[in-house]
């Protein structure tokens, strides 16, 4: 059973716990106010970060974060993705919302090929629809941190066995 040390019986803010560091990667454990819980793992450059989000019961998604961005007017946009030199992958209609990008991964195979390039790659390379570069994301140390954010989800998972008296 997956235990989390939070305190406070309403949270206004989401609590987390960290679970895993390596290298500039981090994996946590997040309890939001409504209840949820979700597992994420990123990897922070100052005032950006890219995080990969996931528990059993959603898709996984990428949340593409700046400080300098503002996005306050929300709508939506198509990015491109490319992990070191390997072919671009295009994020249709990924979400604009106050300081971030937020793109749900499709079921399938072509999610898990990306999620496996993150694992094996160096450096994830974000641009707009145009091919403009826009960020850079350091890799080194995603597949720990994805083993870490696999367990985590999979931990949830087992917590979830339908029996409410458990």
């Amino acid at each position: 059973m997956l235990a989390l040390g939070f305190s406070g019986a309403a949270m206004a803010e989401p609590q987390s716990e960290r679970l895993f560091t390596h290298k500039n990667w981090m994996v946590e454990i997040v309890a939001f106010d409504d209840d949820s819980i979700a597992c994420v793992a990123q990897v922070t450059d100052g005032d950006d970060t890219f995080s990969v989000w996931a528990d059993p019961w959603n898709p996984v998604k990428l949340q593409f974060y700046s400080s300098g961005w503002d996005f306050s007017s929300g709508g939506s946009a198509d990015l491109g993705v490319q992990v070191d030199r390997r072919e671009a992958w295009s994020l249709t209609d990924a979400e604009l919302f106050q300081n971030s990008v937020l793109f749900n991964l499709p079921e399938g195979d072509a999610s898990t090929r990306f999620l496996m390039e993150v694992v094996e790659g160096q450096t994830l390379h974000l641009g707009n629809d145009d091919g403009n570069h826009v960020q850079s994301y350091s890799l080194a140390g995603s597949s720990a941190s994805i083993q870490a954010l696999i367990a985590c989800v999979d931990a949830l998972a087992e917590d979830d066995d339908g029996n409410p008296f458990n």
